[in-house]
């Protein structure tokens, strides 16, 4: 079982009397940079000027600088900016920049277990990952929670790692629901997995084959949609709540039977196969690879397959349906 940490094993001392500089101020940024101040850390922000995120900070209460100024003098450096421009920013305005002693800080682990991020070795590199987005690890905060969070220590040049890294976590709120322990490696490779297989590549697909064996027989795609996409929340709310067993104790004893004797038939070996290779992919750097040079080459075949999706049937037809449902709050993109 893991380790898990609360307030008393991650006091927030190392950082008290300290500067704190976050890169980025986007969906973990803001909740990062925010929950810390109110938690009386000094902290800095380092943000494009000009941009919403820029602006954002200054609504804040925040005055954003360039990198160089941000992270001067600061014990920890917090880059919460996307994935693949982490390592351009990192090269250019980052290293040059940094001194001995100083903790690079990651939300995620994708730079540095893939090396395309190497830190000198005489900085610290840790990473805390909250398990939630950063809208949550906020709310949680200001209500007098917090989201749980993942801790991971890639490289302890000052012998001060953790404790670093801990009252990071006690200051966004994270020690006040648990902190576990876990590695770069294993943070970055169930992560990526978590999203292709199930949450967001798995669960699209199995939504979008759903309802085009419906309207391909024949079955009006409303009808379609609420079966296979709207009535998703409604089954994944219970088993956020409760697990697959409260779900199933929910729903009728028809839609359980169902459950029961259908998904091993359509999640078949087969399928974990496809699952298994996948995941080699994930930890050989294979995918990894493939997504730094299609941004790095355009975004072709990205904004291709994303626009084919953005029209297909099933999004036209939510569209429409979600305007006649006002109290899900419609985002249309």
């Amino acid at each position: 079982m893991a380790n898990v940490i609360y307030e008393d094993g991650a006091p927030i001392q190392p950082l008290m009397g300290k500067k704190v500089a976050v890169i980025g101020y986007g969906s973990q940024g803001h909740a990062h940079s925010q929950n810390l101040r109110d938690s009386g850390i000094e902290v800095s922000i380092a943000e494009l000027e000009g941009t919403d995120n820029y602006k954002l900070a200054q609504e804040h209460g925040f005055s954003p600088s360039a990198i160089p100024s941000a992270i001067e003098s600061a014990e920890l450096i917090i880059i919460t900016l996307p994935d693949e421009v982490q390592a351009t920013v990192f090269e250019s305005q980052i290293k040059p920049n940094l001194k001995p002693g100083q903790t690079l800080g990651f939300c995620h682990g994708f730079n540095i277990h893939f090396k395309y991020i190497v830190a000198p070795e005489n900085t610290n590199v840790v990473m805390i990952a909250p398990k939630g987005p950063g809208h949550l690890v906020r709310s949680e905060y200001v209500k007098g929670g917090g989201v749980p969070c993942l801790v991971a220590v890639e490289q302890d040049a000052s012998g001060t790692a953790k404790d670093i890294a801990l009252a990071w976590a006690n200051g966004i709120g994270g020690a006040r629901a648990g902190i576990i322990e876990t590695t770069y490696k294993e943070e970055t490779e169930t992560d990526l997995f978590g999203e292709q297989v199930v949450l967001c590549g798995g669960l699209t697909a199995l939504i979008k084959a759903g309802f085009e064996t419906l309207t391909e027989a024949g079955y009006q795609p409303e009808i379609a949609y609420f079966e296979c996409m709207h009535e998703v929340k409604l089954i994944v709310d219970l088993m956020y709540q409760g697990g697959i067993n409260y779900m199933r104790y929910s729903v009728s004893n028809t839609a359980e039977w169902g459950d029961l004797i259908t998904g091993s038939k359509i999640i078949t070996d087969q399928t974990k196969a496809k699952m298994k290779e996948i995941l080699s992919e994930i930890q050989d750097g294979t995918f990894a690879k493939e997504w730094i040079e299609e941004y790095k080459s355009g975004l072709k075949n990205f904004n291709a397959l994303y626009k084919a999706d953005h029209d297909c049937q099933l999004e036209v037809v939510g569209r429409k349906l979600r305007k006649m449902m006002k109290w899900i709050d419609a985002k249309e993109v």
